[in-house]
């Protein structure tokens, strides 16, 4: 059963990245109205562990390695716990430049954008997420891939 959720979720993340550009005049996503997905997502704390988790397997990646190895850890584990208690309705605000701006130079193409989220669903598994819970996260992040990736 697992491998199935792991291959529908895959399924999903992939649609929803190839559908992106209908929702390209607004790369900004909607903030939940309510904070049900921050708690799905453990609030603060299960932030705080789900992004020590997936910076672990991020360096550990050899996909990833390269692009986070020589970053501020710590900084870009906080901001990714500010972004994604923000994008789940939590009291969070993302603060400093926006996503086109810090990604710029990385040279990012699709396929190193694919393989951070599926080192992102790993992390997101191994934390206890629910699955309903990943895909509505992919779907928050889903639209920032258009700055992100950019190099074709």
């Amino acid at each position: 059963m697992r491998f199935i959720q792991r291959l529908a979720l895959a399924v999903v993340a992939a649609f929803i990245v190839l559908a992106t550009p209908a929702f390209a005049q607004s790369a900004k996503p909607v903030i939940p109205a309510d904070d049900s997905l921050y708690q799905q997502f453990g609030g603060q704390p299960g932030l705080v562990k789900l992004m020590d988790d997936f910076m672990t397997r991020l360096l550990a990646d050899p996909r990833m390695n390269p692009f986070f190895k020589d970053v501020n850890q710590q900084h870009v584990k906080e901001q990714l716990v500010a972004q994604f208690c923000e994008l789940s309705g939590g009291p969070c605000k993302l603060k400093g430049p926006d996503m086109k701006k810090v990604h710029a130079g990385f040279d990012i193409d699709r396929s190193a954008f694919n393989a951070l989220v599926e080192v992102l669903q790993q992390a997101m598994d191994a934390q206890g997420i629910p699955f309903s819970a990943q895909n509505r996260m992919l779907a928050q992040l889903a639209p920032m891939h258009r700055d992100i990736i950019n190099v074709p």
